[in-house]
C-alpha cells in the first residue's frame, strides 16, 4: 500500500497531492490561485507550497489539520513547539473570523470563511471542535477546545459527568431506530424528516470512530487513558512520547 501511495509525494515541494488514481499511478492535479491573507485555507498547492482557494473551514477537508496541530504537540511530549504555536495561531484566527453566536438561541458555532467573508453555516464534522478545546485545556495548550462522539468522550474523561453518557445513549437509540438497515447502518438525508430517507451509505469512519467512541464512553476511563494516549482522526490510539 505504501508503494502504491508513494507517487502522491512526487511533487516539486514534497507536499503530497490530495488525490491519486492507483491503477495508472497518475496524479490528479488542481492548480489554483494562492491566497493572500494569513488564514489557514483548506487547500495547498503541491507545486508551489502556497495556500490556494479562498476557503477556510474547520469542517470537512480542514478538520483534521486543526486536530493534528494540537495532537502533534501532545504526542511529542509537549516538545513540538512549532505545532503548538501553529495551533494557537489557527485557534485565534478561527475564533476571530468564524466564531459567532446564533441570533435567536445564543448558541456558539463555527462557520466558514469564503473569499474573506463569513459563511455562518456549521457542518456536522465541525462538532469535533468542542472536544479539541477540552483536550487542549486539559494539556495546558490554552488558557482557561466522529466528531460529536469524540467530543463527548474527551469531555466525559475530563469531567466524569454522567450527562455525557446519557447524551451518548440517546445517540445509540437514534442510530438503532433510524439508521440500522439490513446490511449495516445508513446515513439519512434529512434529520428533520420522519420517516427518514436513507442515503444508502455507511461511511468508512462509522465503525472505526463512531462505534469505538461509543464503546469508550461506556468504558472505565482507565481502559485507554488520555493521560498517556492520543487518538488520531480515525480513532486509533497512539502512545504519547515520554522521552
Amino acid at each position: 500500500m505504501a508503494d502504491r501511495l508513494l507517487p502522491a509525494f512526487d511533487s516539486p515541494t514534497g507536499i503530497p497531492y490530495a488525490l491519486i488514481t492507483l491503477l495508472p499511478r497518475k496524479i490528479r492535479k488542481t492548480l489554483k490561485q494562492a491566497s493572500e491573507n494569513n488564514m489557514y485555507y483548506n487547500s495547498i498547492n503541491p507545486q508551489t507550497g502556497k495556500w490556494c482557494e479562498k476557503q477556510a473551514s474547520p469542517d470537512g477537508l480542514g478538520d483534521s489539520f486543526y486536530e493534528y496541530l494540537l495532537k502533534s504537540w501532545i504526542l511529542s511530549g509537549k516538545k513540538d513547539e512549532q505545532a503548538r504555536s501553529m495551533y494557537e495561531s489557527a485557534r485565534k484566527a478561527a475564533e476571530k473570523s468564524m466564531l459567532r453566536k446564533t441570533p435567536t438561541t445564543n448558541l456558539m458555532h463555527l462557520g466558514e470563511q469564503r473569499s474573506g467573508r463569513l459563511d455562518p453555516q456549521m457542518g456536522h464534522l465541525t462538532c469535533f471542535v468542542g472536544g479539541l478545546y477540552v483536550l487542549s485545556a486539559s494539556y495546558g495548550a490554552i488558557s482557561s477546545n466522529s466528531s460529536t462522539k469524540h467530543e463527548i468522550n474527551c469531555t466525559r474523561n475530563c469531567t466524569h459527568d454522567q450527562i455525557y453518557r446519557d447524551w451518548a445513549w440517546d445517540a445509540v437509540i437514534s442510530l438503532e431506530k433510524h439508521c440500522r438497515v439490513e446490511g449495516g447502518y445508513s446515513g439519512i438525508r434529512d434529520v428533520y424528516l420522519i420517516p427518514v430517507s436513507h442515503d444508502d451509505v455507511q461511511q468508512s469512519f462509522f465503525i472505526a470512530e463512531t462505534l469505538k467512541y461509543l464503546l469508550l464512553i461506556y468504558s472505565d476511563v482507565s481502559f485507554i487513558s488520555l493521560d498517556i494516549h492520543v487518538f488520531n482522526t480515525e480513532a486509533h490510539p497512539f502512545h504519547i512520547r515520554t522521552l
